[in-house]
């Protein structure tokens, strides 16, 4: 396939995935928003986790969080579990990939946070694993996800499921498109410095 094909399918592809993403999930992504303010406002904070770009996603969407998307303000409690390779490979290591969230849900998530996975397939064992440790410690859980939602679906406070189930690449693009505008009004309710 010559470049402008490629081009022209990708992005026909992702401005359907777009457009039924803005029909079906603006509300669920509103009422993330609303839990989130209630987190923070209540002394908790965010935990993400994923794997592969979705780890990327994660740490990006902390990022924005602990400094800023648009507006100066005071930073927002997030961070992202698989930015520490340390921590990481001992638990891989120890305990199993299985465990390498889950360890540290445990470690530093408390009752009132809340954990947000990302998974592309909803059904990567170590979010799972990490859903489990979230529940036994009273953490509400977000998840982000394609349009099967996979396993976590059922185990999850809410599962935002982007409508799309063939192309991993898409549900990605707006898996970070839901998370800027999540970024972006959480920052505007929770208010400046």
């Amino acid at each position: 396939m010559i470049f402008d094909e490629y081009w022209n399918d990708h992005t026909a592809r992702h401005l359907k995935v777009f457009e039924d993403t803005r029909a079906e999930l603006s509300p669920a992504v509103a009422r993330w928003v609303d839990m989130a303010v209630d987190t923070i406002q209540s002394g908790g904070k965010i935990l993400f986790c994923g794997n592969g770009g979705s780890a990327a996603d994660a740490q990006h969407i902390a990022a924005e969080l602990s400094v800023k998307l648009c507006q100066d303000r005071a930073p927002i409690a997030a961070l992202c579990l698989s930015l520490d390779p340390s921590a990481m490979t001992a638990c891989a290591n120890d305990y199993g990939y299985e465990q390498v969230f889950a360890r540290q849900v445990r470690a530093l998530g408390r009752a009132g946070d809340m954990l947000v996975g990302i998974t592309t397939s909803g059904n990567s064992a170590n979010i799972l694993a990490a859903i489990e440790a979230a529940r036994a410690h009273d953490i509400k859980v977000i998840t982000l996800t394609g349009e099967s939602g996979g396993k976590v679906a059922a185990i999850s406070d809410m599962c935002l499921r982007v409508p799309c189930q063939d192309s991993t690449a898409l549900i990605q693009e707006m898996h970070i498109m839901i998370g800027h505008i999540f970024c972006g009004v959480l920052e505007q309710r929770l208010g400046l410095i």
